[in-house]
């Protein structure tokens, strides 16, 4: 069988007595100070719907939607009998099991909110949500890898498989990889469209892409991606992560189908 030596990179970057810094946090803090500075810049140019300062108010929103949105959606989504069963454990927040498509869910409400709160186009407040947030998955995704966790499928004739600590002698696909990629290409390809003048002025479509991108990009990678062991495959012999990225898909094309261009100022 080929497979590649995992690199055994040690998830604590460094600790002080009970005090440690791990990879996936600074995975989360870089992705988050990232997003923030690219969205302050982007709101500088037309149609500079917001100003710096409001960026900085929303991202503290958007910081409790995801943080909300991603511990909520994980126990609703993969373990609800579980923690049905002793509720308290949802407040354990430091033992994992967060949720992407929760965090988006959570960030969707903060959107709304905070839109209302300074009375801006929810659809502008979206798109630059889309254009920054895949800085942060790229990252959370690199630091997944780093930590040994949720690696791929069997691939015993793959090249690049790996070995991964915990995972069973057999080589795996490095999904988490796959999946870096993938989500960090969606950094460019917002980029480039943003910078057409045209779709900046028609919030939406910005959104549009993101959704559909990563809804795609997610459905491709879990052929590749081991299921969670405690749920496995569902019907059909779907994942639950491509069964909650095909409403994304089709909420992206809503998105772009709906764009309208911004009415001029009175």
């Amino acid at each position: 069988m080929l497979a590649i030596a995992f690199p055994a990179i040690d998830p604590v970057i460094f600790e002080i007595g009970p005090f440690a810094i791990r990879w996936y946090a600074l995975a989360y803090i870089a992705g988050l100070f990232a997003a923030f500075w690219y969205a302050r810049w982007m709101v500088k140019h037309p149609p500079a719907l917001m100003t710096p300062m409001q960026v900085d108010d929303f991202f503290l929103w958007a910081m409790g939607g995801v943080i909300l949105g991603g511990r909520l959606g994980y126990v609703l989504f993969y373990k609800p009998l579980e923690y049905l069963d002793q509720p308290l454990n949802i407040l354990k927040t430091w033992e994992g099991g967060m949720s992407f498509h929760g965090g988006l869910l959570g960030v969707v409400f903060a959107i709304i909110l905070y839109a209302r709160h300074i009375r801006v186009d929810k659809w502008y407040l979206a798109d630059l949500a889309a254009c920054t947030s895949p800085i942060g998955l790229a990252l959370g995704r690199l630091a997944n890898f780093v930590n040994g966790e949720l690696w791929g499928r069997v691939a015993p004739d793959v090249p690049w498989a790996m070995v991964f600590p915990g995972a069973g002698p057999e080589p795996r696909h490095p999904s988490q990889l796959y999946q870096a990629v993938l989500e960090g290409s969606l950094i460019v390809i917002a980029y480039l469209l943003w910078r057409n003048e045209k779709i900046r002025n028609r919030p939406g479509i910005l959104t549009g892409v993101f959704w559909i991108g990563y809804g795609t990009f997610r459905i491709v990678v879990e052929f590749y991606r081991e299921p969670d062991a405690y749920l496995g495959f569902l019907m059909g012999g779907a994942t639950m992560g491509q069964s909650l990225s095909v409403p994304m898909v089709l909420f992206g094309i809503y998105s772009i189908w709906r764009a309208r261009p911004i009415a001029p100022a009175a």
